[in-house]
């Protein structure tokens, strides 16, 4: 397949903006002469982690916090915005000890996703850490979040729980489970 002209930007303005993001209406220009305007969401820029914990060879340690998005409880992996002048990996390292008290020996990266590239501007790098150790830091969360330890035999029961919904949680689970050849 050959590969296509990324489309010219014409021009770009902020439509709406809150203290965590902008929306922007960006008219472009495509190479076959069309030309349409787009809205997108920018996020901090900073990129965000997620983390699949080991406490044992077999046992995950998830949280469950609340997702105002969806005005419910969700969940999920730890993670976290990656904080300015932090590598991925010293990011994954403190959400860790601030989401679930504890750092990790071994950390694994699976891969980095995106959220809605049409429309939402976000990377996220997924990681696997192994060999936790106990150490805690204050987190940002209004109220302490549920740890949830599961076993991996029983990843079955995970995936049919309806609040383990969210795609990059789900995303980080199958490619863990790859990683480890399950």
């Amino acid at each position: 397949m050959a590969s296509r002209q990324i489309p010219k930007v014409l021009a770009r303005k902020v439509v709406a903006q809150s203290r965590l993001l902008k929306i922007e209406a960006v008219d472009l220009r495509f190479s076959n002469g069309e030309q349409r305007q787009f809205e997108r969401m920018q996020g901090s820029g900073r990129g965000a982690v997620m983390v699949v914990p080991f406490i044992d060879a077999d046992t995950m340690i998830l949280v469950r916090e609340y997702a105002a998005g969806l005005h419910e409880y969700q969940l999920g992996f730890p993670k976290g915005l990656i904080d300015p002048g932090e590598t991925p990996e010293e990011a994954a390292q403190r959400e860790l000890k601030e989401e679930i008290g504890y750092g990790c020996h071994t950390l694994t990266r699976l891969t980095e996703v995106t959220m809605a590239p049409q429309f939402f501007q976000a990377k996220m790098t997924l990681f696997v850490a192994e060999q936790l150790y106990p150490e805690e830091l204050p987190g940002d969360e209004p109220e302490p979040l549920e740890k949830v330890t599961w076993k991996l035999d029983d990843v079955d029961a995970l995936l049919e729980q309806p609040d383990f919904s969210e795609a990059r949680s789900l995303t980080a689970l199958l490619l863990m489970l790859r990683n480890k050849g399950r």
